[in-house]
């Protein structure tokens, strides 16, 4: 299998680096072939901006979208951002290696995705979701948070750790096609001692070595939306973010029931 990892921490002897190191280690010691985009020591640029396009589909205003469109059809990617979809295309499994900021990604890895992901490349009219470009490949996010896990239960300050990571599986990983992999968190290594922190690696070289029998997350296929794109009235959310009313249901029905099983319903 290939493996693409993502990794974006400022610094190199952070949790998040030993995550990583790990993650190679045991992915090649079981015949996997690793490539690691340290965006950080990559110097990535984050920005999505006209220095992106060197040749223009409008230079009168900057649509990014059609921009990008025009780049991967006239074969005019930026040389950076090539070099990322060449690997993106490359992997079999992408893993995204971060530090929950701020209830998200880094803003680094944002520009990563906006950059790299782009229409045209990663989904485009008529091929999102289970028909985008990327379909076929799996994804699966590696997290550090800053504080304990009992804060992003459902009835945690934080909230349940799925629903903030909502944006990321559905809105980028699932839209463009991806099989999203349940996450795995290390709660505030900084933190804890240094007898969990093994733990923690010891948890991921085990997640690591037992891919191929992860059950994915839940994304209810476009069979299950109407012409509006909204679950049908027969349809019971699963997901644990979505509820359909037309359905009878309510948001707290849907978020129990997903608690219950874990976030793989």
């Amino acid at each position: 299998m290939n493996v693409l990892i993502v990794h974006a921490h400022p610094e190199a002897t952070s949790f998040n680096g030993a995550l990583t190191a790990l993650a190679l280690r045991t992915l090649q010691d079981r015949g996997h072939h690793v490539q690691i985009s340290d965006l950080y020591a990559m110097k990535w640029k984050a920005t999505l901006d006209p220095d992106d396009f060197a040749q223009r589909a409008d230079t009168s205003r900057f649509e990014p979208s059609q921009e990008q469109e025009h780049a991967q059809y006239h074969h005019s990617v930026s040389p950076d951002v090539r070099a990322e979809q060449e690997k993106v295309q490359w992997a079999d499994l992408v893993i995204l290696q971060f530090p929950v900021w701020w209830f998200s990604m880094p803003a680094i890895l944002k520009g990563w995705v906006d950059r790299v992901l782009s229409r045209g490349f990663a989904y485009s009219s008529g091929h999102k979701y289970d028909t985008g470009h990327l379909k076929g490949k799996r994804a699966m996010l590696s997290v550090t948070t800053g504080t304990a896990s009992t804060l992003y239960e459902p009835n945690g300050v934080d909230g349940d750790l799925h629903h903030i990571l909502w944006p990321i599986h559905n809105g980028t990983l699932a839209y463009t096609g991806f099989t999203v992999l349940p996450p795995i968190a290390s709660w505030m290594p900084a933190q804890v001692d240094e007898a969990m922190r093994k733990q923690y690696l010891a948890d991921y070289a085990e997640r690591l070595a037992h891919l191929e029998e992860l059950e994915p997350l839940f994304f209810h296929p476009r069979q299950d939306y109407d012409d509006h794109q909204q679950l049908k009235p027969g349809v019971i959310a699963r997901s644990g973010v979505q509820w359909n009313p037309r359905a009878g249901q309510t948001f707290e029905q849907s978020a129990a029931a997903f608690a219950d099983n874990d976030g793989r319903l």
